[in-house]
């Protein structure tokens, strides 16, 4: 845990003080502006899709309930399509069977308070509050179902003493409304899966890519400030990470009801692991980012290849993006891997203290994370990077050189060995020699 004290420097005047401040403030607003453009053509981009399938399934609805259901005013037809078209992409689905089971759920409780109670406008608030109860029982949460519960109660209560017959016609404009919505979705115009998550993961690169190389730079200068201005980055991540997890319900349901899309289901399978490697890689860079700033506040040494190290393992998260998106086999993005586990095993052997060995422990557990996002198997990320940073140690402090090739003298050598130096006592007590020194074994 990072403490409140000042790593040591050199003592500065407040005007450097206030400069400094001021490019801080002008980077941050820069990169809160450039990350705000991102955000809004992304928007602009979901939204023209979404306005095209509400309108697109709006029309259908409308022209399949004028021409099946019969005369009359079908307007929860158009309704209930423009409300599965608007759910959350990623929940349309269930979303649907919600909005039935609300329709039905209204019908039934509506119909049956309204012959026992009656109709009126007290008949009314009981019918809505026991519909809109019931409904939160069953879905436990609110939603659709609860909605269009209420919605149908209030329908039934109110306008079925004037008008006969509203409940089949209520069901029907239901089931056309919702099944025109996710055939829209599903066969229509459905998304391409693929260019959604690669939308969603694209920030998160660019912020692990980005910082990693501004915390190498931290390390370099030995500049806490500069570390914790990393450290609050990387933790501002939450709302990419939502967004990238709502892009994947949203393809994995893609994938799921659209025929034209079933041929991206082991792409998106492999997306989906790799995308929770790179959230991991990403609470990685965060306890990294945490230990430098504390190893810098404790004055702990640094080596050289620490901030080398972090700074390869920046460059490898670039290099796998490009990798990825081009198709390619991940060779750059292992070779740069295994330069930054090698670096840090260098690190740990010309030493570290308590902090800089735990980012050296964090550097090799983020190494094996990237290899698995590139889609190394698991065993084989971690063999890598054990080697790697085994191979690092070594060039620093070399193993002991053995007698390797001095075979060990078997029991009979030693025996003969024995009755040799026997011999030769024996030998010198006759010749009245002085007796040798038995020698050392």
């Amino acid at each position: 845990m990072t403490d409140d004290r000042r790593p040591a420097g050199p003592v500065r005047s407040r005007l450097d003080e206030a400069a400094e401040r001021s490019g801080q403030v002008a980077e941050r607003v820069r990169h809160r502006s450039g990350q705000a453009r991102r955000v809004r053509a992304r928007q602009w981009e979901v939204t023209l899709v979404i306005s095209l399938q509400a309108g697109l399934a709006a029309a259908i609805a409308a022209l399949i309930a004028k021409n099946l259901l019969g005369p009359g005013s079908h307007v929860f037809a158009p309704a209930a399509a423009v409300a599965t078209i608007a759910t959350a992409i990623g929940q349309r689905a269930r979303r649907t069977f919600e909005l039935l089971g609300g329709v039905g759920l209204g019908i039934v409780i509506g119909d049956t308070l309204r012959f026992v109670l009656g109709s009126g406008p007290w008949q009314t608030g009981v019918v809505v509050a026991l519909a809109i109860a019931t409904a939160l029982l069953v879905a436990g949460k609110g939603g659709p179902l609860v909605g269009q519960a209420g919605g149908t109660a209030v329908l039934i209560a109110t306008l079925a003493p004037t008008g006969r017959g509203l409940e089949l016609p209520r069901i029907f404009d239901a089931l056309v409304g919702g099944a025109v919505g996710l055939l829209v979705v599903a066969l229509l115009l459905p998304i391409n899966p693929m260019r959604v998550l690669d939308r969603a993961a694209t920030p998160i690169f660019a912020v692990l890519s980005e910082q990693l190389e501004e915390l190498a730079q931290a390390l370099r200068q030995r500049n806490g400030d500069r570390s914790m201005r990393v450290l609050e980055r990387l933790r501002g991540t939450e709302e990419d990470l939502g967004r990238l997890h709502d892009s994947l319900s949203g393809a994995e349901e893609v994938v799921t009801i659209a025929p034209a899309r079933w041929h991206r289901r082991q792409q998106f399978h492999e997306y989906a692991r790799s995308a929770s490697n790179l959230e991991r890689l990403l609470l990685d860079s965060r306890a990294m980012a945490r230990w430098s700033t504390t190893a810098l506040q404790y004055d702990e040494p640094i080596p050289p290849e620490l901030p080398d190290a972090i700074a390869r393992l920046g460059q490898a998260v670039a290099e796998m993006r490009r990798e990825c998106r081009m198709g390619d086999y991940p060779l750059c993005t292992r070779k740069l891997v295994e330069e930054c586990a090698d670096l840090a095993g260098r690190a740990a052997a010309t030493g570290v203290k308590s902090f800089g060995d735990a980012l050296v422990t964090g550097l090799r557990t983020a190494s094996s994370d990237l290899l698995r996002a590139a889609g190394c198997e698991p065993d084989d990320a971690n063999r890598i990077v054990r080697k790697a940073a085994g191979a690092g140690e070594a060039a620093v402090h070399p193993p002991l050189r053995r007698h390797l090739h001095r075979a060990r003298p078997t029991r009979a050598a030693r025996a003969r060995r024995r009755a040799h130096l026997a011999a030769r006592r024996r030998d010198d007590g006759r010749a009245g020699l002085p007796r040798r020194e038995r020698p050392a074994r």
